[in-house]
């Protein structure tokens, strides 16, 4: 497996966001199940509208970081939820996790967790940033709120985000 680099996350994201992958749209049947294997607990009628972070989750092991679904810091969670990143990326001191109101300069690779964009609660969406503008960052997303689909949307850096996560090169758990 190629060294994981968030170089590679970036580029995978982008294609995969693409792709689009989405949930029960239109009538039509998902097409998510490669996101959500990795969740031996889940299946895709109930990871419906509910699989952004299973998406930065897929994302990560196909750029080749060894993290598993659930790893020991996430305690009320795994990582096919929001707060499962957030609790892991706290716990972990090989990763670094940064309040939106520190002095940090997020960079592409870096995955950005939102508050009060998709249901009006604290950690409710996560993206994998893939280019940082001087007031927007472009990100990755799977589950974009109310689409249910995968794509890359442009954001601005505001009250809306509520951290950032970035994981080092070659990161194995």
């Amino acid at each position: 497996m190629e060294n994981a680099t968030r170089k590679r996350l970036v580029d995978i994201a982008y294609k995969k966001a693409q792709m689009p992958f989405h949930g029960y749209i239109d009538g039509n049947l998902s097409n998510i199940q490669p996101i959500i294997e990795y969740f031996p607990k889940w299946n895709i009628k109930d990871a419906d509208k509910l699989w952004c972070a299973a998406f930065v989750y897929y994302c990560c092991v196909e750029a080749g970081f060894e993290i598993p679904y659930s790893p020991n810091e996430c305690a009320t969670c795994s990582l096919a939820g929001c707060g499962g990143w957030e609790e892991f990326a706290i716990k972990n001191n090989q990763i670094e996790y940064h309040k939106k109101d520190t002095d940090f300069s997020p960079k592409s690779g870096d995955i950005v967790i939102y508050d009060n964009l998709f249901c009006n609660q604290e950690h409710d969406h996560i993206g994998i940033i893939v280019e940082v503008k001087e007031t927007t960052i472009i990100v990755a997303e799977g589950n974009i709120p109310h689409s249910n689909q995968s794509g890359i949307i442009e954001r601005t850096m505001d009250n809306h985000i509520r951290a950032y996560i970035r994981i080092p090169d070659g990161y194995r758990y």
